[in-house]
């Protein structure tokens, strides 16, 4: 199976990693998440001069950890779509430097096909199509998978996305950034059921609600009413409480749609990946909601649900080995839909995943 170095700059995380197939090699990231912390969210001038000084001594790190020279490798990729542009420039001509410099195919790969892929770094998948709930950053999906760049969106999030939602509110909490691990830790702590919070629907114009569509927008909103209302009150705020409660209603939010919308789809296994999916809570929630119905599931390893390059590699890996490449030419795009990401590439045929 093809061997590939790839890397990962399409937000505040600089990775390389060295993949054969779906066994990680070598694989390193430099986080940004400290000097971000001091604004509140990401800066991307500052996210793109980090990128520039560290990707050198990242893909020298991986290459050396590998034990491989790039007349080993079958390939080079670089994540081109979606992110920040300037970020995701430093990274894309990295790769495609590097391709031209040792006569490497270039592969463009698209960051949420990389979460996708992230899954197949544990243990087995069983037999697709599958439905992945995808929760990175500022994205929240569902995703019916039959296979290699077989991808059908069946649900989505029309405003703040779950990993947004937990930034806002930790900063409503003064938590500090980035929300996710701030709220879990808060609400390790805290009564979940304490506070009564809504779960946003998402109305379709003919009446009605869209079955599997998210939307944590009113949730946010819920939260600051509360903490506005409690800090007319003589105790303390109870931020421990705040955040469990708010944590429960996302998970059981996300649990129940995917659930429902395998179920409707005839699926039998759920699949669930992207820095949201690292959260405790939600992981315990799907665990007991897919066994009360019967569902198999799966989760990406801990270590590759936030940014990394082995996912960019292992999706790199399987467009390789169907016979795709990408120009040297490829710009990238701060937005591309996920099922637009065959065209990131050429020479193309079609296949499932084995």
């Amino acid at each position: 199976m093809p061997t590939v170095l790839a890397v990962e700059t399409s937000c505040d995380e600089s990775a390389a990693a060295v993949v054969r197939d779906r066994d990680v090699l070598a694989s390193a990231v430099a986080s940004q998440v400290e000097e971000h912390a001091r604004w509140g969210g990401v800066v991307p001038e500052i996210a793109s001069r980090r990128h520039v000084e560290a990707l050198p001594q990242l893909v020298e790190r991986v290459m050396a950890e590998s034990g491989l020279n790039y007349d080993d490798l079958d390939g080079i990729a670089a994540t081109v779509a979606p992110g920040l542009v300037g970020a995701l420039l430093v990274g894309s001509i990295t790769g495609r430097t590097l391709a031209r410099l040792h006569g490497l195919p270039f592969l463009g790969v698209h960051h949420l096909e990389g979460h996708l892929c992230s899954v197949q770094l544990g243990e087995p998948l069983p037999p697709g199509p599958y439905l992945v709930l995808l929760v990175s950053g500022g994205h929240t999906e569902l995703v019916r998978v039959e296979g290699v760049g077989s991808y059908q969106r069946l649900g989505r999030s029309h405003d703040d996305a779950a990993g947004e939602a937990f930034d806002k509110v930790a900063r409503l909490l003064g938590l500090g950034y980035p929300g996710g691990p701030a709220i879990q830790a808060a609400a390790a702590a805290g009564d979940s059921k304490r506070f009564p919070l809504p779960k946003g629907r998402v109305s379709r114009p003919e009446g009605g609600f869209h079955p599997y569509d998210f939307s944590f927008s009113g949730l946010k909103t819920a939260v600051l009413r509360l903490v506005q209302r409690l800090a007319q009150e003589p105790q303390e705020l109870p931020v421990a409480d705040i955040a469990a409660s708010f944590e429960r209603v996302v998970a059981e939010v996300l649990v129940e749609r995917s659930c429902r919308c395998a179920l409707d789809e005839g699926l039998d296994t759920v699949v669930l990946v992207g820095g949201v999916a690292a959260n405790r809570r939600l992981r315990q929630t799907m665990e007991e909601r897919c066994a009360a119905l019967g569902l198999q599931w799966r989760v990406a390893p801990l270590a590759y649900c936030t940014d990394n390059a082995a996912m960019i590699g292992v999706a790199a890996a399987a467009r390789l080995a169907c016979g795709a490449r990408s120009g040297c030419d490829l710009g990238v795009m701060a937005r591309l839909p996920l099922e637009q990401a065959g065209s990131l590439y050429e020479m193309q045929s079609g296949c499932k995943s084995p």
